[in-house]
C-alpha cells in the first residue's frame, strides 16, 4: 500500500532557513515548499495551504485567518518561535486548529542578552555614535563594572534560567522573580517589587500574555532605583514604552537595552533605507544617548535556525501521526475497546 508523503508549507520563510529545510526534510520524510510570503500577505494564493503549515513569530493570525486557514483545508500550525502571542489560541482552538511552538537552545538568546547589558553599563550607544564622527574623547562615557551590580531576572524559565547561569560567571549579586516556580539554581527568589527596588539592572524574559502586558509600567519604572537599567529580549509590549522613555529622558533611570519594542510588527526585518519610518517610539528611543535598540534578533544564530527547522518537521510528523492513529482507532473501535493491536 502506498503511503501519502508528509507535506509541510512554511510561510514567511527566509532564504537560509529554506535551504535548511531542503537539506533536513528528506531525512524527516517531508515534502516542504517553502515560501517567502506571509500566510497575510498572499501567501495562500501563492501555494495553497497544505494540513501542515508553519509560520513565523511576525505572523499575526487572528480569529478570521484562522478561519480561512481552516477552509483551505489546515488543521495544524507550528510556529517558528518559542512565544505563541502572534496567534489567536482561542479561535485555533474553536476551530480545531492544533498549534505548537518549537523550544530551541536558549544560549543565543541568554547571550545577547549579557551582551544588551554590557552595552548599556558601557554606554555604547554614545561611544559607537561618536567613534563615527571620530569623536574619540572619553568625556561622561565612563562605565560601571557589572562584578559591583546586582541584576534582577525577571522569568527564570528556559531562557531566564540561561540568562542566569552566564551572570554568575561575572561576578554580580543575581536576584529574581517568577510567579510560576518555587525553586532556582543560582539566584534568590524575590517578590517583583523587592527585585525592581534592588536591582541595577532588571532584563525580562517572561510570555507575553494578557497578564503580563505592561509588566514594568510607569509605576514599576518609579520603584527602580535611580540610575538602574532596563532590558528586553522578550517580548515589546511587556513594558509601557511610553512611560519607558519618559523615565529615559528625565534620567530617572539609567538607560534601557530593547531587542524588542512594542508596535514591532512591519518594522523590524525590513530595510527603511530609502523611506520614511513611522513609528510611535522607534525615532524618540534612537535620539536616547542612554537607549540601545536591536532588531529582535536575539535568537538569530546558525543553531538557533537548525534547531528550530528541525523542531517544525517534527512538529509536522508528530501531528500527522497521532491523526492516523486517531482515524485508525476510529476505523477499529473493537480493537481499542480491548486494547488490542
Amino acid at each position: 500500500m502506498e503511503h501519502t508523503p508528509v507535506r509541510l508549507t512554511v510561510y514567511g520563510c527566509e532564504r537560509d532557513e529554506a535551504e535548511w529545510f531542503e537539506a533536513l526534510a528528506p531525512r524527516f520524510g517531508v515534502d516542504v515548499t517553502a515560501m517567502a510570503q506571509v500566510v497575510t500577505d498572499g501567501g495562500i494564493d501563492a501555494a495553497p495551504a497544505t494540513r501542515c503549515i508553519a509560520v513565523g513569530h511576525t505572523s499575526e493570525l487572528t480569529g478570521h485567518d484562522l478561519s480561512t486557514l481552516k477552509d483551505a483545508g489546515v488543521e495544524h500550525i507550528s510556529s517558528r518561535s518559542i512565544g505563541l502571542d502572534h496567534i489567536d489560541l482561542a479561535a485555533a482552538g474553536r476551530l480545531g486548529i492544533t498549534v505548537d511552538n518549537v523550544v530551541y537552545a536558549p544560549d543565543g538568546v541568554a547571550e545577547f542578552t549579557v551582551m544588551l547589558i554590557l552595552m548599556a553599563l558601557r554606554n555604547t550607544s554614545t561611544v559607537l555614535a561618536s567613534s563615527a564622527r571620530r569623536d574619540f574623547r572619553l568625556d561622561g562615557l565612563r562605565g560601571r563594572d557589572l562584578c559591583d551590580l546586582t541584576v534582577g531576572v525577571v522569568g527564570v524559565g528556559h531562557i531566564g534560567s540561561a540568562v542566569v547561569t552566564r551572570l554568575r560567571g561575572f561576578g554580580c549579586r543575581v536576584i529574581a522573580h517568577d510567579a510560576s516556580v518555587t525553586d532556582v539554581a543560582d539566584a534568590p527568589l524575590v517578590p517583583i517589587d523587592e527585585l525592581l527596588a534592588g536591582s541595577d539592572v532588571v532584563t525580562l524574559h517572561v510570555p507575553l500574555t494578557a497578564g503580563t502586558h505592561h509588566l514594568i509600567g510607569a509605576d514599576q519604572i518609579g520603584a527602580m532605583k535611580p540610575g538602574a537599567v532596563l532590558v528586553n529580549t522578550a517580548r515589546g509590549a511587556l513594558v509601557d514604552t511610553e512611560a519607558l522613555i519618559a523615565a529615559l529622558e528625565s534620567g530617572r533611570i539609567g538607560g534601557a537595552a530593547l531587542d524588542v519594542i512594542e508596535g514591532e510588527e512591519g518594522l523590524f526585518y525590513r530595510n527603511h533605507t530609502t523611506g520614511r519610518v513611522d513609528h510611535r517610539f522607534l525615532h524618540r528611543l534612537q535620539r536616547l544617548p542612554n537607549a540601545v535598540v536591536t532588531p529582535h534578533m536575539a535568537f538569530h544564530t546558525f543553531r538557533t535556525l537548525s534547531e528550530t527547522v528541525e523542531g517544525t518537521l517534527t512538529n509536522c510528523l508528530d501531528f500527522e501521526r497521532n491523526r492516523a492513529h486517531d482515524q485508525a482507532q476510529r476505523r477499529h473501535p473493537v480493537r481499542r475497546m480491548l486494547g488490542g493491536a
